[in-house]
């Protein structure tokens, strides 16, 4: 059986695309969340590709997750900068946790400069648009199999 990854989307994730601004891209959440399926079953594995605008949703996923998924990767997007439950949670995971974003958190606002998030994170991957998620992919999956050898 092939391992699960989560890949968690916190809130307006699913606005992807649709931002005038163009600060995420003009490709829509479904078809990004397609991209990373594709890219995780290039690796042999099972991506859970997931999106919520509640904090709480986000915790029970990632408790889920102790239980069923061998990495995860999170862009708790606004979340990133103020939820100690999504922090506390990650910290009761034992896989490896990669905190993507699809801009470069550093080159915004300066609340944006400090991720509650990080704290738990393997790693970090930032400001690659489309590519960031899918190199997450890559990297949890890197990570696993060191984990595992």
């Amino acid at each position: 059986m092939a391992q699960q990854i989560f890949f968690l989307n916190g809130p307006n994730a699913n606005l992807y695309g649709m931002d005038k601004g163009g600060t995420y891209g003009t490709e829509s959440f479904v078809s990004i969340g397609e991209r990373c399926q594709r890219r995780a079953a290039a690796h042999n594995v099972n991506l859970q590709f997931r999106q919520s605008n509640h904090e709480g949703v986000i915790v029970d996923w990632i408790q889920e997750a102790r239980q069923h998924a061998a990495g995860i990767i999170i862009n708790a997007a606004g979340l990133s900068y103020s939820s100690v439950p999504i922090l506390d949670a990650l910290l009761m995971f034992d896989g490896p946790i990669i905190e993507a974003h699809m801009s470069n958190i550093w080159k915004r606002e300066p609340f944006r400069h400090h991720s509650m998030v990080s704290k738990a994170a393997t790693g970090v991957i930032a400001g690659l648009g489309v590519l960031g998620y899918e190199l997450a992919i890559d990297a949890v999956v890197t990570l696993i199999k060191a984990d595992a050898a």
